[in-house]
């Protein structure tokens, strides 16, 4: 069974550029994996924007680089963070991040699986993201994470991807055929260029 949320392209790759990184989990501690995370996101960043090319005579395409580097380093890192964080280690499943490039746009996406039982509230984060004003939700989530400061609040990087860099966000829940108990989530986030 799969479930939609956002905006999801469910194209196949399509486009004339595009990078796949792919990551087993299982192998390395998140703790070792985590100093990992912004250096693949950099890469990502890094790799990209030579698809931006400026010369010496427009200081405005250094600007116009530079700014897609940042929101592509940051999304690119939010979404592998994400991924990593709340991927269910027992099955073993690898985590993905990739990009394609379009005309006007890039997509980022990050896969990676989620058990059965997180992925109601999972999905009930979503559509409460998708249903609010992001600069209300983040002002919420900012004063319920200093009124529980020994909680974990999360989503305070998927509101600033969608708050701060416009990006449009969709989610897709497949079932496992192999595992029942399984669910793989693809996060995808949408930026103009």
């Amino acid at each position: 069974m799969t479930k939609i949320f956002g905006e999801v392209s469910d194209k196949p790759i399509n486009s004339q550029e595009y990078l796949i990184m792919g990551f087993s989990p299982h192998l390395v501690s998140l703790q070792q994996r985590w100093r990992n995370n912004g250096l693949s996101a950099d890469f990502l960043a890094d790799y990209l924007i030579n698809f931006f090319p400026w010369d010496d005579s427009n200081p405005s395409g250094l600007e116009r680089q530079e700014e897609i580097k940042g929101a592509v380093s940051y999304v690119a890192n939010e979404l592998l963070e994400n991924a990593m964080k709340f991927n269910d280690e027992a099955f073993q499943y690898p985590i993905g991040i990739q990009f394609q490039l379009y005309n006007d746009h890039l997509m980022l996406c990050a896969t990676n699986s989620i058990s059965k039982k997180n992925t109601d509230q999972f999905q009930s984060f979503i559509q409460e993201l998708l249903n609010s004003n992001p600069q209300e939700l983040y002002v919420r989530h900012m004063q319920r994470a200093h009124e529980n400061e020994d909680k974990k609040i999360s989503g305070l990087g998927l509101l600033t991807i969608m708050d701060d860099y416009k990006a449009k966000l969709g989610w897709k829940f497949e079932s496992y055929s192999q595992n029942p108990d399984l669910t793989v989530v693809t996060t995808m986030a949408q930026l103009a260029v």
